[in-house]
């Protein structure tokens, strides 16, 4: 039973039987029937057929719930088991946000201290991506910002506060200030993320309130690009305190702050709603609710 959900779950993910029986390592005709035989036990149609994938029925849709918390918890139960033998091992999957990448590190360096067995694979994803990698089972964990948009059934541990500064030349227009306003940031041309992140769709909605516009000059879903953009000279961007303190920033580089108002948004980890977690996910936790006062 546990591989022919399997075979769902990869189905929704891919959206196409030939894709999905190649993530599950089988042939194509193998994932059919195994779809196959999962609809006879369960005496309904789950996928809607045609010449290609066109979807699932509404009992294909209550089936796939039902299969992410079943194979969530089988993954668990023999991860459970191999750590009480063997300790932590294996490989956690964390997605962030590409605000807060550069803060992973402060988690993941005092875990690989404590469990030197663990791997780790960090994806760059968006805030929606995430609940959809995590909803699938694709990751253990996400970084993304939490209380702005929903982000479902999932647990959460409060990291730290996201604030924003303008950051361009001590010689360009509001350059030599201590302080910005929103406002006065919305008259800047701008180098911002793109708009399927949720930074970007922040930052939209704080420079409407102050009566302006979002007016990028340069658009990308890459933190790093911006930031070598930015230290040029040349172009400016709004960037939370916490990416320009760990970029580092040169002369005559500066990162001033903005108010009226001074926005903050929350920064968590979160990770799948279940009980127990898995072993590596529970450690994880501590080490976020350990170090996340010093953030």
């Amino acid at each position: 039973m546990i591989d022919k959900l399997e075979f769902l779950l990869a189905l929704a993910r891919e959206k196409h039987f030939g894709r999905a029986a190649d993530a599950c390592g089988v042939t194509q005709p193998t994932l059919s029937a195994g779809v196959k035989h999962l609809e006879e036990q369960m005496g309904v149609l789950l996928v809607k057929r045609g010449s290609r994938f066109q979807g699932f029925t509404p009992e294909g849709d209550r089936v796939l719930e039902w299969a992410r918390r079943i194979v969530g918890d089988s993954r668990a139960m023999r991860e459970d088991i191999s750590a009480l033998r063997h300790g932590l091992s294996g490989r956690l999957r964390i997605a962030a946000i590409p605000t807060a990448l550069a803060m992973v590190a402060t988690i993941t360096t005092p875990y690989r201290d404590k469990h030197p067995n663990v791997q780790f694979t960090i994806y760059s994803r968006t805030s929606l991506e995430i609940l959809e990698l995590l909803e699938n089972l694709e990751i253990d964990a996400g970084i993304t910002y939490i209380g702005n948009e929903p982000i479902g059934r999932v647990s959460i541990v409060p990291l730290y506060q996201e604030h924003y500064r303008l950051v361009t030349s001590a010689d360009a227009p509001l350059g030599d200030r201590e302080s910005v306003t929103w406002a006065e940031v919305s008259q800047v041309p701008l180098c911002l993320l793109t708009p399927d992140m949720q930074n970007r769709r922040i930052i939209n909605r704080l420079l409407k309130s102050a009566g302006g516009e979002s007016r990028p000059t340069l658009e990308s879903d890459s933190m790093i690009l911006l930031f070598s953009h930015v230290r040029t000279g040349r172009w400016a961007s709004v960037m939370p305190e916490k990416i320009a303190q760990t970029l580092g920033l040169t002369e005559p580089i500066r990162a001033i702050p903005i108010l009226q108002p001074d926005a903050v948004q929350t920064i968590g980890l979160v990770v799948p709603q279940r009980e127990p977690m898995t072993p590596t996910t529970a450690a994880l936790v501590n080490e976020a609710r350990r170090i996340a006062p010093s953030l």
